[in-house]
């Protein structure tokens, strides 16, 4: 049909999906067991969604085209998940889903104490202490040993961070 027999009114916005959690190009997407239970649920409540009653048939299509596009983008995460299962005893050396308890060596924090789990990239939440493994803070924290200092580029400067402690999470 010619685009001069359609009206403007007729014609409906492309919704806005939200992109999720960046993961680099080519990089595996690790998530721990956790990780993977929170996706299925994230996913499961978004099927949920779809039933919910709508005020129009435009209303439900709106809402059902945002949904179907925030579950596209999450069923690739839940597919391509691969999920690392914690290691049983103590820990040598920093690894992915592991929690680190570290000493701020310089900086503003300086001698304060945190406790660092590092998690997949849907996982991370920097308020509750879980830092995605892609991170700068985790990739130097990733291999260190207690003891041993971590350093990363933080504004102008640099970060260091001591590792104190290393637990599975």
């Amino acid at each position: 049909m010619s685009r001069g027999f359609v009206k403007e009114d007729d014609q409906e916005e492309a919704p806005f999906i939200p992109p999720r959690a960046a993961l680099p190009d080519g990089v595996t997407n690790y998530v721990t067991p956790r990780g993977l239970r929170l996706l299925q649920e994230e996913k499961a409540a978004l099927e949920a969604e779809r039933g919910a009653e709508h005020e129009s048939d435009d209303a439900r299509r709106r809402a059902w085209a945002v949904l179907d596009g925030k579950l596209a983008l999450l069923e690739e995460r839940i597919v391509t998940a691969r999920v690392v299962e914690p290691q049983p005893g103590r820990q040598k050396e920093v690894r992915f889903g592991n929690t680190v308890t570290v000493r701020f060596v310089n900086g503003p924090q300086k001698d304060t104490e945190r406790e660092l789990t590092i998690v997949g990239v849907d996982e991370a939440d920097v308020k509750e202490g879980r830092i995605s493994f892609t991170a700068p803070i985790a990739r130097a924290l990733i291999g260190r040993r207690v003891g041993q200092v971590a350093a990363f580029p933080l504004g102008q400067g640099e970060q260091q961070l001591k590792v104190r402690a290393i637990a599975p999470h």
